[in-house]
């Protein structure tokens, strides 16, 4: 039983525990023994089958994108990693495989981990710390001495995002439950809003908003914005510009690029990685659906060792 599977589109309840194969490898590929994984709002996107145009999957598919462990076997051509190398990467979402006791990966995907990393904390990573910064930096294009809103401030991408941009001299304004607000402040928000008392809406010169919710939320966020200001959606595919302020959807690709910096920033303690929960495999419907319940502190992972 070392598979977590779907097999039909629909919701967490769908999710079957099995036996996987692992394929043979391509000379530029490695074997991973996977120790932990992170969960993602996409995974319950291709799970319902919202996500067939974009990442068409076939059936069955292992969930799972963002992962920890450790190398196991190596393809003829590879030479950056070796059996036994600790390492974190992300799958293709169509190809998916995270949720696996084994997977196969080409070696260019991979980054070494140092040993005072968890591989919990590693599998917390990749895509929450990528999107962040690509919603922040790429798309945003966030500067020192600007103002940011960042939505769900204390969830897996917010409380990444609250970090990035606290470290890159932006004032943060971050929108947080009530429990929640100490912990966002330790993370570097300059201002918490209880959305659930507090409308952020009252908030103005705010020259990037991330949105992590869409929605109301996303359409509240237009009118906190300077003449000039963008919102960075990581919800809203179709988000178009308002006259002079402007919008656009946050397509995140490969986390590759951002790892190295993640675990630099995590070795010198200024990045620290918050988890809400930890399941073992046999959980993965339990962890999906904690996830789903959109109040997760953190990240949800799945610990696949055991």
């Amino acid at each position: 039983m070392n598979t977590a599977f779907i097999e039909a589109f629909g919701g967490p309840d769908l999710v079957a525990i099995g036996e996987s194969r692992l394929r043979d490898l391509q000379p530029d590929e490695t074997a991973i023994r996977v120790e932990a994984a992170g969960i993602n709002p996409l995974d319950l996107k291709i799970a319902a089958g919202h996500m067939q145009q974009v990442f068409p999957v076939q059936f069955p598919y292992t969930l799972g994108t963002d992962f920890s462990g450790v190398v196991k076997a190596v393809g003829t051509q590879v030479t950056t990693v070796k059996p036994g190398d600790r390492v974190v990467g992300r799958t293709a979402p169509s190809s998916g495989g995270a949720f696996g006791r084994y997977l196969v990966i080409a070696a260019a995907d991979l980054c070494g981990i140092p040993a005072e990393m968890s591989f919990e904390q590693a599998a917390a990573l990749p895509t929450a710390f990528g999107t962040a910064r690509q919603g922040l930096f790429d798309v945003g294009h966030l500067q020192r001495g600007q103002r940011v809103l960042i939505h769900a401030a204390a969830g897996g991408v917010g409380s990444m995002a609250v970090q990035q941009a606290h470290h890159a001299g932006a004032h943060v304004v971050a929108t947080a439950s009530a429990r929640n607000a100490a912990l966002v402040k330790s993370l570097g928000a300059d201002e918490v809003i209880d959305y659930r008392t507090e409308d952020f809406t009252e908030v103005n010169d705010i020259d990037l908003v991330l949105d992590t919710l869409g929605g109301e939320t996303l359409e509240g966020s237009w009118s906190v914005l300077r003449a000039n200001g963008r919102i960075a959606s990581l919800v809203e595919f179709g988000i178009q510009s308002r006259g002079t302020q402007a919008g656009e959807f946050v397509f995140f690709a490969s986390a590759t690029p951002f790892l190295p910096q993640a675990i630099r920033l995590f070795q010198s303690g200024q990045l620290q990685i918050i988890t809400d929960s930890i399941f073992p495999l046999d959980e993965a419907r339990s962890a999906l659906e904690k996830l789903a319940t959109g109040h997760a502190r953190g990240k949800v992972l799945i610990r696949l060792s055991h």
